[in-house]
């Protein structure tokens, strides 16, 4: 039976692929804290660690009309930004996918009413919430596989939420030891371009406003005592200082690991820092003593109920369900 032994809601920022003398060009002398913290968790957390393959919750990769997975058995070639083409320009990445288990997250798509596919599709196109942190976290450990899955533009939490608990179940259906990483911002509104040269230091005094400032920060904290379950209900709070991907990508996570039911702790690696404006910060929960929750299960609505293979999906997994109670009820007899 797989699991997730460690997880990761991570900053990819564009800087941190900036040659050195560049960065503190841009921060006062001063590097980016940023960077030495993806060191020293690649060090402590992803040279050491027991693990097959890293799930990247992607919130640059938006999708419209369902859910896509990466299911490519190999994924390798030159990165050239079209965000950003001057900073990130034909940087080569290459490394195994892991489509048995791409394939499973879309396999139980229908139980938690959500659409999800895996492509195969060499020509897939790859972002740099993607391959930024591959080249700290994964270049040089061939073994590992990687695979990315994006946000749904459309979707709204609970969808993000279904995404993660069909993430977790597929992973607790293979022999998969996994790494999730949301890879993207905090709260992400960026200064206007005129204006915007003034803001590339990393000091706090640059995020877009001290209210966006004080509401990552508040978060910080609640991730810091494992309170999942505060940072959840806050979402629509939140949403007014507008998270990057309206934060899909810890959605995404967050229901793979339990939801409200995940308490893990996290541990921040590197400064809160400004990117432009946006709220940046490394944080890692490491997998508590007992592992982390499992996925809740999804309760569909009448909505959900409409559509033929959602309707089916729940009828069958409440059929298995009742089954297997009347198993343990008969167990318990045998037993007495």
């Amino acid at each position: 039976m797989g699991e997730v032994v460690g997880a990761g809601l991570l900053a990819h920022v564009p800087t941190i692929v900036l040659p050195e003398a560049d960065r503190r060009e841009l921060n006062h002398g001063e590097d980016s804290s940023l960077v030495a913290g993806l060191e020293r968790l690649r060090t402590e957390v992803f040279d050491t660690l027991d693990y097959d393959t890293v799930v990247v919750l992607d919130s640059h990769w938006a999708t419209t009309v369902e859910f896509v997975v990466a299911a490519q058995e190999r994924r390798s070639g030159l990165f050239t930004s079209e965000e950003l083409p001057r900073g990130m320009c034909r940087r080569p990445y290459d490394f195994p996918g892991d489509p048995q288990l791409a394939h499973a997250v879309a396999a139980r798509a229908a139980r938690h009413a959500t659409w999800i596919t895996a492509i195969e599709d060499p020509e897939l196109p790859i972002f740099y919430a993607t391959t930024n942190l591959w080249e700290y976290l994964g270049r040089g450990l061939p073994g590992k596989r990687w695979v990315s899955i994006g946000v749904c533009q459309t979707g709204d939490v609970e969808d993000h939420l279904r995404l993660g608990r069909a993430l977790g179940d597929a992973i607790a259906a293979t022999d998969r030891r996994v790494v999730l990483i949301a890879s993207g911002a905090l709260s992400h509104t960026f200064w206007p371009l005129r204006t915007l040269r003034a803001h590339e230091a990393a000091g706090v005094e640059h995020i877009h406003s001290p209210e966006a400032a004080a509401a990552d920060l508040e978060r910080i904290d609640w991730f810091g005592r494992g309170e999942h379950a505060r940072v959840l209900a806050a979402m629509p709070e939140y949403a007014r200082f507008k998270p990057e991907a309206r934060f899909g990508h810890y959605l995404m996570m967050i229901g793979a690991l339990g939801e409200g039911d995940c308490t893990a702790h996290a541990r921040r690696y590197g400064e809160y820092e400004n990117a432009i404006g946006t709220g940046q910060a490394h944080l890692w929960f490491d997998r508590p003593a007992g592992g982390f929750p499992r996925p809740r299960a999804t309760v569909p609505d009448a909505q959900d109920l409409a559509v033929p293979e959602f309707a089916a999906a729940h009828a069958a997994h409440a059929h298995a369900a009742a089954d297997a109670h009347l198993d343990q009820n008969a167990e318990s007899e045998t037993v007495r």
